[in-house]
């Protein structure tokens, strides 16, 4: 079964398409379920330009509400948001999480401190910082969010790796600990194809966590993140194709934050 949970709406600022296309693309490469997830509107003190502002949530719940209605009797499509997680931010973003209805919610990590390391317009503080150092606060950070108890899957698990700065050090022991709190909080796993769009050119995760996470039986969802409706089951061949030769054989689908587990 294919489903793709990770798409986004012109809302945040940096993709296009309306929701009916993305549901049209769906269609037309045989999904059997989708689900939306823009990015979610943040407090005073943590805005950016590439979001939902506050006052837009609202709109949101409604452009899926009627894809929802308007595509009901071909394909399910689910509510879902991608939440960013910030340390300080926690209250309000859990307050807006529990006042909905969402299907599902995605934890994701985008800023160490200040600092939006998978941003090209910051691509130079990674020249000046030390890179595994980076990855150990990030992975910090992702677990962090994991423990958070908000979420239900965690995205792109190793976005950090997108510009191609990986450390020589081996990050397994930083996969370990992420995945252990992953599994005791009962999380799934994102299979994030974006990756392939990017320079890194690898999908997220890596092979190596994925294999740890299978060892975990922490179960997987299927994401292309798409930003514009071409995007949305993008590459979801070599996704699939990658989580089997793991030994992946079911992908996890949500409604009203239950989550079932069905063939891949």
């Amino acid at each position: 079964m294919l489903i793709d949970y990770h798409m986004h709406t012109p809302l945040c600022k940096h993709a296009s398409g309306e929701p009916r296309e993305y549901v049209e693309q769906g269609l037309r490469i045989g999904l059997q379920e989708m689900g939306f997830s823009d990015h979610n509107p943040m407090p005073k003190g943590f805005e950016d330009n590439w979001r939902m502002h506050r006052n837009e949530m609202e709109r949101y719940l409604e452009m899926i509400e009627e894809v929802q209605v308007r595509f009901a009797t071909q394909i399910p499509v689910r509510l879902g948001i991608e939440c960013d997680f910030r340390p300080g931010s926690e209250e309000f973003v859990r307050d807006s999480i529990n006042q909905r209805r969402f299907d599902y919610v995605i934890g994701s990590v985008h800023y160490i401190g200040d600092w939006v390391f998978d941003n090209p317009d910051d691509l130079a503080k990674w020249n000046q910082c030390d890179i595994f150092d980076a990855w150990r606060q990030y992975f910090d950070l992702v677990t962090q969010a994991a423990n958070s108890g908000m979420f239900d899957i965690m995205a792109h698990p190793d976005l950090v790796k997108k510009f191609l700065h990986v450390p020589k050090e081996d990050c397994r022991p930083l996969f370990e600990s992420f995945l252990q709190v992953v599994k005791r909080n009962d999380l799934t796993l994102e299979i994030n194809t974006a990756g392939l769009r990017k320079p890194v050119k690898e999908i997220y995760p890596s092979r190596a966590m994925l294999e740890i996470a299978l060892r975990m039986e922490i179960p997987i969802s299927l994401a292309s993140d798409a930003h514009k409706p071409e995007e949305v089951g993008c590459n979801f061949a070599e996704a699939v194709a990658l989580a089997r030769s793991v030994g992946f054989t079911h992908i996890a689908r949500y409604n009203k934050r239950k989550r079932a587990m069905v063939p891949l």
